[in-house]
């Protein structure tokens, strides 16, 4: 590729020399794993929060425990989801749950194959590992900071994720996306009969169900942030480097 230059490692420790008025640098941030798994996951969830709201609209109270039904009381009441915001755009139970239960298998799938190829790429070690100097308050505040300036990388090592992106997505891919999952299996009859302790652990169906809500919630507001980032960023690049796994490096701003 002319003009490019491919760093085997987003993490280089290479601070990039660029002479004046010289091309700016691109760098190859994203594998081909996680392009596949990131596209793939924004069809997935779209649908299944779709999804999930038709079967909400089914019974739109949030209990805790074992049980819930219309003379419980409920910790939560939520209105009924208008169409445009459903899958599919009126009320259909049956088919809400289709869909709902095809693409679970799909966002499930999806980051075993994620997290296995993470694993031999060694992409969880090389961008998501947070060292324990990441975590001490100084550090924390001025990447808060970084950010509030809108500088989102590091010009000594451009490629590498600050510690704000890797607690974000180390608690959604190891914590929050585990979470839906497994309060998803707890909520199937069929699943608690195979796994007991499923439904155990989240200390019934209702409180599965509840936690499922909540973690939908919380993923919805990392879509959210994340999208933000991305719009202040520069959407173009950003999204060019999902596509191709390329990335330009932005001019330093001062």
């Amino acid at each position: 590729m002319d003009g490019i230059a491919k760093i085997d490692s987003p993490a280089s420790h290479a601070e990039p020399i660029r002479p004046v008025n010289a091309p700016r640098q691109w760098i190859y941030k994203h594998q081909v794993t996680t392009r596949i798994w990131h596209w793939i996951n924004v069809v997935t969830v779209f649908i299944m929060i779709g999804s999930g709201l038709g079967i909400l609209n089914a019974h739109p109270h949030l209990y805790w425990g074992q049980y819930g039904a219309n003379l419980d009381p409920a910790w939560l009441h939520l209105p009924r989801w208008p169409g445009w915001m459903t899958i599919p755009g009126h009320y259909n139970l049956a088919l809400s749950r289709r869909w709902h239960m095809f693409f679970a298998l799909v966002f499930g799938f999806g980051l075993l194959f994620f997290m296995i190829s993470s694993l031999i790429n060694r992409h969880f070690q090389r961008q998501l590992r947070i060292s324990s100097g990441e975590l001490s308050p100084g550090h924390l505040w001025f990447d808060i900071k970084e950010h509030l300036a809108f500088r989102f990388h590091d010009s000594k090592n451009p490629g590498a994720f600050n510690v704000l992106q890797k607690i974000a997505y180390a608690s959604t891919i190891f914590f929050f996306i585990p979470t839906l999952i497994l309060t998803g299996l707890a909520m199937s009859p069929g699943m608690n009969a195979a796994w007991p302790w499923l439904i155990e652990l989240f200390g019934g169906r209702s409180s599965a169900r509840s936690i499922h809500f909540i973690g939908m919630v919380a993923l919805i507001g990392f879509i959210v942030v994340h999208l933000a980032l991305v719009m202040l960023a520069g959407p173009i690049g950003e999204i060019r480097s999902m596509i191709t796994g390329y990335w330009q490096v932005p001019e330093e701003r001062h």
